[in-house]
C-alpha cells in the first residue's frame, strides 16, 4: 500500500551496473531530501564515508549518523550488492525502519557491463543473489512492503516509474528530477570510472552499450548469469508496474 506520509529513510539497494547511479542522480535534483552515495560500500571499500559533512568509520557510526540526519530531513541512500551487506542486515531495528527499494537488471546485461570494467570478476559480484537476500529480509520484517524496480522499466518510462515509486514510498513526484546538468559529481568522484555514462548524461536514456564479451561469447559470463537468473526472476515478478 502506498505511503501517506514522507519517509524518514529511503534505501535503494541495487545489483551493480543496473542504472542505480542515474536513479541516484535524479534524487540529487530533489531539495526535499539528502542523498548519500554508497555509504555502506564506501565503508567496505575505503574504511570510511561521509554523512552530511561528517566522516564515519564504522557501520554503527554510519547507522547512527543516518538516523540523526533523518530526524530533520528525509535521507535517501543507494548501495550496490556486488558484495554482501552484513552490517545492514545485522541491525534489525535499523533495517525495519528503512523504506527499502530494490533495483534489478537482467543478469546477462549486468555480467557484460561489469566484466567490461572488471574482467577478474567472480560470480557473486553480479549481485542479484545478495539483493535477493536483502529483499527476503525486508519481506520478513513487519515494515512497509519493499518496492522492486526493474531498471529497464525505469529507462523506458522514467516519468511513469518515478511517479509510481514516489506514490509508493510517500514522496511527492517532481518532474524536474527527470533531467539535470551533465558533469561528474563529488559524491562519486573516487569511483568515477564506474559512472562515466551518468556523468555525461542529462537524463534517463534507454540506450545500451554494445560489449565485446557477453553471455553469448563468454562461457564464464553465461554461467554467472545462469546462477543469478532465478533470483532475478523472483524479484522481477514483484516489480513495480505503471497503470
Amino acid at each position: 500500500m502506498p505511503e501517506t506520509r514522507p519517509p524518514r529513510i529511503l534505501a535503494l539497494w541495487s545489483a551493480p551496473r543496473s542504472r542505480s547511479t542515474v536513479f541516484f542522480r535524479s534524487m540529487l535534483e530533489r531539495p526535499d531530501l539528502v542523498a548519500l552515495h554508497e555509504p555502506f560500500c564506501n565503508l567496505l571499500d575505503h574504511g570510511e564515508t561521509t554523512v552530511d559533512g561528517r566522516v564515519v568509520r564504522s557501520p554503527a557510526a554510519l547507522i547512527a549518523a543516518i538516523r540523526e540526519l533523518s530526524a530533520t530531513k528525509t535521507v535517501f541512500f543507494k548501495d550496490t550488492t556486488d558484495q554482501p551487506h552484513p552490517a545492514a542486515l545485522a541491525d534489525e531495528a535499523f533495517f525495519r525502519e528503512v523504506r527499502h527499494t530494490f533495483l534489478i537488471r537482467r543478469p546477462a546485461e549486468v555480467a557484460a557491463s561489469y566484466y567490461a570494467l572488471k574482467p577478474d570478476m567472480d560470480v557473486a559480484e553480479i549481485g542479484l543473489e545478495h539483493l535477493h537476500e536483502l529483499h527476503r529480509r525486508a519481506l520478513a520484517l513487519d515494515g512497509p512492503r519493499p518496492v522492486v524496480v526493474d531498471s529497464q522499466d525505469l529507462v523506458d518510462d522514467p516519468a511513469g516509474i518515478l511517479r509510481a515509486y514516489c506514490a509508493e514510498v510517500g514522496l511527492p513526484f517532481r518532474s524536474e528530477a527527470l533531467s539535470w546538468r551533465a558533469g561528474e559529481r563529488q559524491e562519486w568522484s573516487h569511483t568515477a570510472r564506474w559512472h562515466g555514462a551518468v556523468s555525461d548524461s542529462t537524463g534517463f536514456s534507454p540506450t545500451g552499450t554494445v560489449y565485446a564479451q557477453t553471455t553469448s561469447t563468454n562461457a564464464a559470463l553465461a554461467g554467472f548469469s545462469a546462477h543469478h537468473e532465478p533470483f532475478y526472476r523472483e524479484l522481477h515478478g514483484a516489480r513495480l508496474a505503471v497503470g
